[in-house]
Parts: structure tokens; sequence; C-alpha cells
């Protein structure tokens, strides 16, 4: 990968880079701590069989013809089919605020055994990659399976005969395989801590951690030296998985993907689901095991509740308002009209300039769109009748008498000839002002 990368950091001339176009601001690399996924929390432990890789690019607008995607395929046709190893290839954006899920998420829940359970998320995995829909990157699972571990049981009864302690059985055995610190080195005003440990070929073997010593003293005050094998059980080496999680107390395995560039996700999902319930009628997953489609997808249909019924109430106490305004029904309600002929703008802007559907974006448009279109018609309603009431006085009518088809069209066009150019700077300067954001 750090040969593919260093092109574009040396700004390799024959590979067309021209030398005063930085695309890559810096490259981490890191093995066996800090490999997890940033946007799934920070996971603590050592994990000596991953690695990461974090790609940092100068921002698009500053480097020319060389996207991020272009780069990623790069970097994938090149790893492709050359090492024994999951390689994962993917992108994220910067994003303040708390982390969210994937834009393709699968939650399979279900009581039982964990270790099945992890099986029909793996069958589900196996059964859409053999589906190839178009969109979805990469699917994996939150959980590691088939992890090798070797549990230590200690006898405590053997023990309990002896007068020593397990406590003191897992701390000899952890000073052997991750060391003890016995003293500083210093040097130049540099302090090293000195580590005692096993050396690897001995931390490898488990017969030589197992026959160390084991030193202390008795209840008498005896002297003890034996070896920790006879203090535990016939150890043997057995398939663990790396975490288990729960949700709500239910046992819960996730099955996540990034999404292909150039791809709806709202698209990509429907498909899923399309394929997960033929899957699910075809009776391959058991009836203990359910599953549904959370991620991103998920936050946005809470999000979309939650602005809906904000722009409802919105709606509401502004309708409220208006109406003790204007003491009628029927201005208030062609006031509250114009906010439904304001959507027609709003899906139009989206369908011209190409954009989707950003739900908290676009609602939250909507709603301040309504408070700007709700003045708008206030104030061209309240100077229609304004000139109403004037001509009645003219005409010698009387208060609650209504004018004739041609005063009142007349009345209603000349309030939007002298009412357009406010409303006019209205919305401009609104729309101004909002472009810097």
């Amino acid at each position: 990968i750090n040969k593919i990368l260093e092109k574009y950091i040396t700004k390799d001339t024959e590979a067309g880079i021209p030398k005063n176009e930085q695309i890559i601001k810096s490259i981490i690399s890191q093995v066996g701590e800090g490999t997890s996924d940033p946007a799934q929390g920070v996971a603590m432990g050592n994990t000596p069989n991953k690695a990461r890789i974090t790609v940092n690019f100068t921002e698009f607008q500053f480097r020319s013809n060389y996207s991020t995607s272009e780069i990623m395929k790069e970097i994938q046709d090149g790893l492709k089919g050359r090492y024994n190893a999951d390689i994962e290839v993917s992108a994220a954006k910067n994003s303040e605020g708390p982390p969210q899920g994937a834009p393709i998420n699968i939650d399979v829940t279900g009581r039982g055994e964990y270790s099945e359970l992890i099986n029909q998320a793996e069958n589900i995995k196996n059964y859409l990659d053999r589906e190839a829909v178009p969109g979805v990157e990469q699917l994996k699972l939150n959980v590691e399976s088939n992890r090798p571990e070797i549990p230590i049981q200690v006898d405590r009864d053997q023990v309990r005969k002896l007068n020593a302690s397990t406590a003191q059985v897992g701390m000899a055995i952890r000073k052997s395989l991750l060391g003890q610190d016995i003293s500083t080195y210093t040097k130049d005003e540099e302090s090293y801590d000195i580590v005692v440990r096993f050396n690897q070929e001995s931390r490898e073997n488990l017969d030589m951690l197992l026959e160390q010593r084991l030193i202390f003293r008795n209840n008498k005050g005896v002297l003890m030296n034996i070896p920790i094998r006879s203090v535990i059980k016939d150890p043997k080496e057995i398939s663990s998985f790396s975490a288990v999680i729960r949700k709500n107390q239910i046992p819960l395995v996730s099955i996540s993907s990034n999404l292909t560039e150039g791809y709806n996700a709202n698209n990509v999902v429907k498909i899923l689901k399309e394929k997960m319930e033929k899957y699910q009628n075809s009776g391959s997953l058991p009836a203990s095991v359910s599953f549904r489609f959370s991620g991103q997808q998920d936050d946005q249909s809470k999000e979309m509740a939650f602005l809906s019924n904000a722009l409802l109430v919105a709606v509401f106490l502004v309708l409220l308002i208006i109406v003790a305004q204007f003491n009628s029904y029927s201005a208030p309600g062609v006031i509250m009209f114009s906010v439904v002929l304001s959507l027609i703008g709003v899906f139009l802007g989206l369908v011209i300039s190409q954009q989707s559907f950003v739900i908290i974006m676009t609602m939250i448009g909507i709603i301040s769109l309504a408070g700007v279109v709700v003045n708008n018609a206030i104030v061209l309603i309240d100077y229609t009748n304004f000139l109403q009431k004037k001509r009645r006085n003219e005409l010698g009518l009387k208060e609650d008498e209504p004018l004739s088809n041609d005063e009142f069209i007349l009345a209603t066009i000349q309030a939007g000839k002298t009412r357009l150019r406010p409303v006019l700077l209205t919305a401009i300067t609104t729309v101004l002002g909002l472009i810097p954001l």
C-alpha cells in the first residue's frame, strides 16, 4: 500500500503527478493498537493480528483530476489476490458530532447460543456476497469468530490446599507473557522502562509457560516452589469470538458495509430488503433468528419523524397566531396554503441541482422556508385587505359588504404590484445570508 501511495507523496512526474500539487497530507500506520474503526468507537486491548493505514488527503478542490475513489480503486486492484489476508479499503469523510451508523447495516438478533447466531449472520453475509448487490462495497461482521484461545482453569481445591491463590497463578502467567517493569534506564534525559518477560520462543510454547515455577509462602511460612501445571486443569485450545454484543439485553450481530461512490443508499437498501425477504421466505433463516435494517437508514427515519413533527408544530403555532391576528379562518387558510406551494420550489430546486433529499438539511430548509413564506403571505394579504377596506370607504359600502369581482381583482393586483419588491428583497436577502452556510 505504501508503495502505491509513494508516487503521490514524492510527486512522481513520470506517473503524471505535477510537482506543485500536494495530494496526500499524511499517512499513519498502526499495528496491534488503534486498529479499530473510529466510527464504531475506541476498542480497548491489543490486536496483534490487525493493522490499519490511515491516509489523509488534501481537500478535493485543491487537487486536480485525482479523486479519492480512483486512488482507492488503484489500491484495491494492486492488492487483489496477492495476500492471504482480509483487506478492506474504505473512505470516511470527516464528520463532527456523535458517530453515525454505516449506510448499510443489518442487525441479526436471536436467542440461544451466541456462536449459532454468528453462524447465521455469516450465512446471511455469504448469501448477500453471492447476490453481488450493486453499491455494496464490502460486507463485514462486527464480531470476529474462530479466534483461537486457551482458557486456563485453576484447580481451586488444589490451590486451597497449598494456601495459594488464583490471583498468584494469573499474575505469574501475565508476567511471563506481557512482562514486568523492574527498573528504568535513563540516557540523554530520556527514560526507558526495563521489562522482563519470557523470550518469544518460550511465550509461544504452552508447556514452557505451564512448567514455570510458582513461588510463595504457605500459611506456615514455608517457601513453596511448585510448577503452575500442578494447580490448573488440563488446558485445551478452543475457538471463540471477539465479543458478545447485546442490544436491549438481546444478543446481536451486525452486518455492515460502506456505500460505493455514485450509489444512493435508499435504493441499495431497498434491493437488500428484497433479497433478505427472499432469503427468509426460502426457509434458510431459523424462526429463532430475526433481522432488521438499522444504521444511517434507521437514524434518518427517526430524524425524519422528529423534523416532520417539528414542522407540524411550527405550522400549528403560526396558524394560531394568524387566526388571532386576522380574526378569521379564510385568510389564515390562504396563508398556510402558500407553505404547501413552497414545496414545489424545494423539490424543483433539488431536481435542477441534481441533489439528493438529505433528511436533516432539507427538512431544516423547509421549516425555515415556511417562516419566510408565511411572513411574505401575511404582508401581502394584510395589504390586500387594507386596499379592499379603503375601496369600500371610497364607494360608501358597509364594512361587511363585499366588493364586486372587478374591484376585488383590481385591489388584489394593486397589492401584488406594491408588495412585489419587498417580498423579493426579503427572499433574496434570506438566500444571500444562507449562501455562506
